[in-house]
């Protein structure tokens, strides 16, 4: 694996040395933290590949420092982890830029699936992008694949990395219908247990940054009753 660090945040030691240990058995490199400050410092010192992060920390709500990795465009793919299973926790959590979303309790084997499946996607993504032709352009959207930047009329669109990928996809199938299911398989890289909300949290925060008109997207359309395509216009 190309990056197989993974950055383990959680103020309960227990429930980071239960993670870690599940991680190491599948070859994992884990670095622990159990605050906002130590994960800004370890992100900074390792350059994990992908983030566990608790959103119950003693000094900054673990969304509000998801907002902020983000805001740093850290796009190192996020997984919150949280005791909250309410809707509306995991729409934040998303909205705010995390990539996936577990609620405790959950198994270790549920875990561990979702990790690979992250990592795993991540380094099929890229060799993907590596394979493929570079540039895309749609009208006034622009996407390099290569550098994973995005422009629209001109100007620099930032996208979280889930959202990158997602838009990519579509737009590397022009007029091809994708249901939400499918696009949360192709994207996160796991089935999706019959929670499609994850794509359709994503979906509404990549049209609120190229659309002009988010009510008459004129690049993500939905197809009632099928799913979603992406018209070039």
């Amino acid at each position: 694996m190309a990056n197989g660090k993974i950055l383990v945040i959680d103020d309960e030691v227990e429930i980071v040395n239960f993670i870690a240990k599940y991680l190491i058995r599948e070859g994992y490199t884990v670095f622990r933290g159990y605050s906002a400050d130590d994960a800004i410092r370890l992100i900074a010192k390792e350059n994990p590949g992908l983030i566990i992060l608790d959103i119950m920390l003693p000094d900054m709500d673990g969304t509000e420092l998801c907002r902020n990795l983000r805001e740093k465009e850290i796009l190192t793919p996020i997984l919150l982890v949280s005791a909250k299973g309410d809707d509306a926790d995991k729409v934040l959590g998303l909205g705010l830029g995390a990539d996936d979303y577990i609620t405790k309790p959950f198994s270790p084997n549920e875990l561990i699936a979702r990790v690979k499946a992250h990592m795993r996607r991540n380094e099929l993504l890229k060799r993907h992008q590596d394979d493929s032709k570079s540039f895309l352009s749609y009208t006034d959207l622009e996407i390099n694949l290569k550098s994973r930047e995005v422009k629209l009329s001109g100007s620099p669109v930032y996208l979280t990395g889930k959202e990158f990928d997602l838009l990519s996809f579509l737009a590397n199938h022009p007029n091809q219908v994708f249901s939400r299911i499918q696009l949360y398989e192709q994207i996160w890289g796991i089935e999706s247990m019959g929670d499609d909300r994850t794509v359709m949290v994503h979906i509404r925060h990549l049209r609120e940054k190229i659309e002009e008109d988010v009510s008459n997207p004129h690049y993500i359309k939905t197809v009632w009753g099928t799913g979603y395509k992406f018209s070039p216009g």
